[in-house]
């Protein structure tokens, strides 16, 4: 009988020898269960988080240099992107999968034998170290000329003397040779895919688990870094890791929509007339009577340039395909005239209301007075006193060269647009 395993008996090698994985999988659900073969990352629909499933049966019966090297396969999953690109078409699932498989698997030595790797097996004639979509091409090109040499030999086969056309198989045994390819790949792919965009769930909430996703990349990334030990990842991923999760400056347009569609309250009721999506027939479905109510205060003093406010008002027309908000334009004070509703799927004009001072408290006040708003967002160069607290979620957007400059300290989250885009 094989022994139970639990993944805390591998937490002590992780920590010591691959420091960055370890602070990884802390960051994500972990789970036990059967329902999987083997592993895989996969996408909670409940929770909107990705979780680490692994089966202890399977598990249990490897030596620890292969389970180590699973578990930082599954890693390696999440920082190339793989559980958060969005997937090819249905028909392309399959060599998308095993495309992901090979992008990794030339960094790991001591995987399960039979696992697809670059340069090994039916893959011996593809080299090592190249990203998944590079792959992709090659596997989809390999395929359509194997789909042309099958038709010429049908063809050949449907004029032969006997009139037999030696079966759907090249080899006569009644098996095309593209689902030998399939067959053999499913064994190859070792661990699961499923999962990795739920089809349940809205654009909205899976920019949430990516976004969540990428956080735990990030904080894993940045304790590899304090302590200068991140141990078997290479350099070159190093690399790509500190370019893509711990760029100097944050991809604003990305946290602005995940930061909107956070604040929406959950104010959801049972409705036997809605199927539910995960449990049709069986449990109720559910459907939502207000969406959040979100304030956009635009500092417009006389600081804050002309290519910042184009900016800024350009996202919102794609933001307004998301969500109604409250545009708020204030120097030293609000600007009443010109607040005014941006309604889901308008587009509206940018527009330069006044070209004062600045004081945040003004714009504060009112989103404070007025209990209809759930999240506030200010558009700003940041150079005025700290305002007084916020009832409501508050979220600050500025340039590179102000958030490397701020006039005050503050707890909450800034954003910065890259110096370049203003």
């Amino acid at each position: 009988m094989k022994k139970q395993y639990d993944l805390n008996r591998d937490s002590f090698q992780l920590m010591n020898n691959e420091p960055f994985f370890a602070g990884l999988f802390r960051r994500l659900d972990r789970k036990a269960t059967t329902a999987i073969p083997t592993a895989g990352v996969h996408l909670n629909p409940d929770t909107l988080r990705f979780e680490l499933l692994y089966n202890p049966e399977f598990f249990g019966g490897l030596p620890r240099e292969q389970r180590l090297d699973i578990l930082k396969h599954e890693g390696y999953h999440i920082v190339f992107g793989h559980c958060t690109t969005r997937r090819p078409a249905e028909e392309q699932h399959m060599q998308w999968n095993i495309a992901c498989d090979l992008a990794i698997n030339s960094f790991l030595d001591d995987l399960p034998e039979g696992c697809c790797k670059a340069g090994h097996g039916r893959f011996e004639d593809q080299p090592p170290f190249k990203a998944a979509e590079w792959y992709f091409q090659e596997l989809e090109k390999k395929k359509k000329e194997n789909q042309k040499s099958q038709d010429s030999e049908d063809q050949e086969g449907e004029s032969s003397p006997d009139g037999s056309s030696g079966g759907s198989g090249s080899d006569g045994s009644g098996e095309s040779s593209e689902n030998k390819d399939n067959n053999q790949t499913v064994e190859e792919q070792f661990d699961s895919h499923d999962g990795w965009n739920e089809a349940s769930l809205s654009e909205a909430e899976k920019e949430i688990a990516k976004e969540r996703l990428r956080d735990a990349v990030k904080e894993a990334a940045t304790e590899a870094g304090e302590s200068r030990n991140w141990g078997s990842v290479p350099s070159t991923i190093r690399e790509n890791i500190k370019k893509e999760y711990l760029q100097t400056y944050v991809n604003w347009r990305t946290v602005l929509r995940w930061f909107i569609q956070t604040s929406q309250p959950a104010h959801k009721t049972n409705s036997i007339k809605r199927l539910n999506r995960r449990y049709p027939w069986v449990h109720p479905g559910t459907k939502t009577t207000r969406t959040a109510k979100i304030a956009i205060s635009i500092d417009q003093s006389g600081s804050v340039s002309t290519t910042m406010l184009q900016a800024f008002y350009a996202e919102l027309g794609k933001l307004a395909k998301l969500a109604s908000f409250t545009v708020i334009p204030f120097d030293s004070e609000v600007f009443e005239d010109g607040i005014h509703e941006w309604k889901k799927g308008e587009s509206k004009a940018w527009k330069r209301y006044c070209h004062g001072g600045t004081d945040f408290d003004a714009p504060t006040k009112l989103v404070n007075e007025d209990k209809k708003f759930d999240a506030h967002i200010v558009l700003t160069d940041l150079c005025a006193p700290k305002p007084k607290k916020s009832r409501c979620p508050r979220m600050w957007i500025t340039t590179e060269y102000y958030a490397r400059r701020p006039y005050f300290q503050t707890s909450e989250r800034i954003i910065s647009i890259p110096d370049r885009d203003c």
